[in-house]
């Protein structure tokens, strides 16, 4: 299957903000997939989505939750058992160790409080800038652009980016929503990559953002 480029450049902001304006209207209530209670737990299943579906976490954590509820269990957890929990999420071994340093972090060092500040949140175990962005705007309100895969892929191909890291998208985004829909924002772009534009192919046909989006373009000129 041929691989469909990103397109070269960036579309003209005044397009940019139609295109996300289509996505704010189609998926008005977008949030979070994943499935938590509280900031701990939330926390959580953001180190164990990484390279893992939401649905698989949703089906993991529950079990995990139920023997490990708050951070000072998972801090005294062994991680044989951990790991034969998380083992179906992929990258067991590593995420076994980044949950309970995690977890040890939280008591050690905050209390047993997920800290909502960024710097505090990278501070932790297992926690990256994507992760500390979901659990910012997801649990705490808190204006942060969250780039996965999905949101790298959706923006270049609405070509509202060019960007070679996660960063200079979250940048290039960013610029052009409101600081109190960047959490918003991530979520648009997740859903229509899950359900629209999807990767390797996407389904323009059935596209709301068809008519404004460069990649149509791009897929006709490889048909020819």
């Amino acid at each position: 299957m041929q691989r469909i480029p990103f397109p070269a450049k960036k579309v003209p902001r005044k397009v940019a903000l139609e295109e996300l304006a289509i996505l704010e209207r189609t998926y008005p209530h977008a949030v979070t997939a994943l499935e938590y209670d509280s900031e701990f737990k939330l926390l959580v299943a953001v180190i164990l989505s990484a390279q893992c579906t939401d649905a698989r976490v949703n089906m993991i954590t529950p079990i995990l939750f139920a023997k490990y509820p708050a951070p000072q269990k998972l801090a005294r957890a062994k991680p044989d058992d951990v790991e034969k929990i998380i083992k179906s999420c992929g990258f067991f071994r590593m995420k076994t160790k980044n949950i309970i340093a995690c977890a040890r972090d939280l008591v050690e060092r905050f209390g047993g409080q997920v800290p909502h500040e960024r710097e505090a949140l990278e501070s932790l175990a297992g926690v990256g800038r994507k992760t500390a962005s979901v659990v910012m705007a997801a649990a705490f309100n808190e204006a942060a652009l969250a780039v996965d895969t999905h949101v790298f892929r959706v923006s270049h191909r609405l070509g509202l980016t060019v960007g070679t890291t996660p960063r200079q998208v979250e940048e290039d985004v960013t610029k052009l929503v409101p600081q109190d829909k960047w959490g918003d924002a991530s979520h648009w772009l997740i859903l229509h990559g899950r359900q629209i534009c999807k990767a390797p192919t996407p389904l323009c046909n059935r596209c709301p953002v068809n008519q404004l989006c460069p990649t149509p373009l791009i897929r006709k000129r490889l048909q020819l």
